[in-house]
């Protein structure tokens, strides 16, 4: 049945088929064709078989055909002034644009005529009007929550031991510098003993420098002898400070000396907790993740071809579906230098205050950057937008039974479900929104008619 369907839709496109823009240009070629179809008029850079400047009479050819530049004088087709790439000639199938392309969709302003005005029913097309719109263009593109990378902890022995007391367990709320769990160390001893020792000797050095000092004041003590004890006092004090930032993770240490208590160097929750009491740990091993989640960034994929349109600082909206009805706004502080070769897209960043921690890690929803000022934009119906290779194509109505095809050019704005169109339709025009894929397919080779119908045959 399905093959039926698709036979009778080509039934009805075939025949007339697809009507190049070349009418104007085969009958005012039939009219006017000089010995040499190859002669350039070289006071218009036209053919001088097309050249209305020195042909008036076909002029009206043109007209009746809608092949006219009413600001040139030319043919649309071949105006050297609108599109100086074709050379004042159309190609050698006489079509005003350039003939198929290599990136293989239809040439610009390629018509398919349908049989009938009753055609466009039946195969379902539909049509809306494009319009002219004014405000703030936006580019709208998915987003992840993940955690700020700067406001992550992961939390180290100091040394070699065996836990003996944990003061948390993940999901517990903490605070800086507040205790973690208790690990028991023969190694600490020492490191106190070198610390106690370093000290003594800071406060020794200081002493004699200060004896020394008053000596010489005195008369009594040479000069060198005070700079011998302040050198004394320089390297004790180094040594302690050495110490002191080697052994300061230790925290409060108990009377027994043999004992240190890790704690936390930031606020925040306990994620992850890899150890249980009585596991003997090795120096630096991970024990701890502690993640602040006051703040959180949102990952924009933003995708390739929209990239020049973004910008840091760009102010932008974010929404998720989990939590309906509530919008969290923030701006664009990091775009990633590189594009996802599976994806093609790249990563926007952008923080997020999460005070009540409604925002959670891989929450997943949709961002609304803007991305420019405000303008008056042609905008279309996103689904009218057809891709045929690399090239953005739509159809415009001419009347009931003729479309024509556009090749056009994107913006970056999005106003709900209408996408921008910088070049290739005018407001006001109806651009097909269902059933130009039918459309699209007329105007290739293979196209829906030939295919479909060899196709049945064989069936």
């Amino acid at each position: 049945m399905r093959s039926i369907d698709r036979c009778l839709i080509a039934l009805l496109l075939v025949g007339t088929g697809c009507e190049k823009p070349s009418s104007a240009v085969d009958s005012a070629t039939t009219a006017s064709r000089t010995t040499n179809p190859d002669a350039m008029c070289s006071e218009h850079g036209v053919l001088e078989a097309l050249c209305t400047k020195c042909n008036p009479q076909l002029i009206p050819v043109f007209q009746s055909k809608g092949d006219w530049c009413k600001e040139h004088g030319f043919p649309e087709s071949i105006c050297p002034i609108c599109h100086p790439e074709r050379g004042g000639r159309p190609s050698e199938d006489r079509l005003p644009t350039a003939a198929m392309p290599d990136d293989g969709a239809p040439a610009d302003r390629t018509r398919v005529r349908l049989k009938t005005k009753q055609v466009a029913g039946l195969v379902g097309i539909e049509t809306a009007k494009a319009i002219e719109w004014t405000g703030q263009p936006e580019l709208e593109a998915s987003a992840t929550i993940v955690y700020d990378a700067t406001r992550t902890a992961l939390v180290n022995a100091r040394a070699r031991g065996v836990v003996r007391t944990l003061h948390v367990d993940v999901g517990s709320r903490v605070d800086a510098e507040s205790p973690l769990a208790l690990i028991e160390s023969a190694t600490v001893a020492a490191d106190r003993s070198r610390l106690q020792a370093a000290r003594s000797r800071v406060q020794n050095a200081e002493a004699t420098h200060a004896r020394v000092k008053t000596l010489k004041d005195k008369g009594v003590s040479a000069g060198k002898d005070v700079l011998a004890a302040q050198l004394e006092w320089d390297s004790a004090r180094a040594e302690l400070e050495t110490l002191e930032a080697a052994i300061g993770m230790l925290g409060s240490v108990p009377a027994d000396g043999n004992r240190y208590t890790i704690t936390s160097p930031i606020a925040g929750v306990v994620t992850k907790r890899l150890v249980s009491i009585g596991k003997l740990v090795e120096d630096a091993e991970p024990l701890f993740e502690i993640i602040d989640t006051s703040k959180m960034w949102a990952e924009v994929d933003t995708p390739e071809a929209d990239l020049a349109a973004v910008a840091v600082g760009q102010s932008a909206s974010l929404s998720f579906d989990s939590l309906s009805g509530r919008k969290f706004e923030g701006a664009i502080d990091y775009i990633a230098p590189e594009v996802d070769r599976t994806t093609r897209t790249t990563i926007a960043r952008i923080p997020l205050a999460n005070p009540d921690g409604a925002l959670r890690a891989n929450l997943f929803g949709s961002a609304r950057i803007s991305v420019g000022v405000s303008r008056s934009r042609v905008m279309v119906p996103r689904r009218s937008v057809e891709r045929a290779k690399t090239v953005s194509l739509l159809f415009v109505r001419l009347a009931a039974d003729d479309y024509e095809a556009r090749r056009v050019t994107l913006g970056p704005a999005t106003d709900g479900d209408r996408v921008e169109i910088v070049t290739g339709v005018q407001a006001g025009e109806d651009v097909v929104t269902a059933g130009s894929f039918l459309l699209k397919t007329e105007t290739l080779k293979g196209s829906i008619g030939a295919g479909c119908c060899d196709d049945a045959g064989k069936k």
